[in-house]
């Protein structure tokens, strides 16, 4: 298993992290997951909020997005920081955004070889297994406190 990686979670615009984000997701979901490009990019990115991990090196390793209306999505890790905790880390930094935005529900969209990742974060899956992208997925929610 890799070791922790010290990381760097910059929380942002999509204008101000697009390179960065765009960078992790392009490589995990194009080019890993076959998934179209006009299908990974939309126009939900200009409203979210986005979360991108640096590594040490200060290389883009992770990214994620939180909507406005507190669905998580654009959970992405790059292989070479898979195991090391670095997507815990910017899934519970769009957590805490969603719950410092007001939300009392979060809703993501995980696939099913994630839900195990996303269950320890809290989550609870909810109804059948869907295709999302050509991709097993299943809803998952989780409720914030006051």
């Amino acid at each position: 298993m890799p070791k922790p990686l010290p990381i760097r979670i910059v929380l942002g615009t999509w204008d101000r992290l697009r390179d960065d984000a765009y960078l992790v997701r392009h490589e995990v979901f194009v080019v890993e997951q076959a998934v179209p490009v006009e299908v990974e990019l939309d126009d939900d990115d200009s409203l979210s909020v986005h979360a991108v991990a640096y590594g040490p090196d200060n290389v883009p390793v992770a990214t994620g997005r939180l909507l406005p209306d507190g669905h998580i999505g654009r959970m992405a890790v790059r292989k070479s920081a898979r195991g090391t905790g670095v997507g815990g880390q910017v899934l519970d930094a769009l957590i805490t955004q969603g719950h410092g935005d007001g939300h009392r529900m979060l809703l993501l969209h995980a696939q099913t070889h994630a839900r195990g990742f996303y269950e320890a974060h809290g989550f609870t899956a909810e109804g059948e297994e869907f295709i999302e992208a050509g991709i097993a997925h299943v809803a998952m929610t989780r409720a914030l406190g006051n």
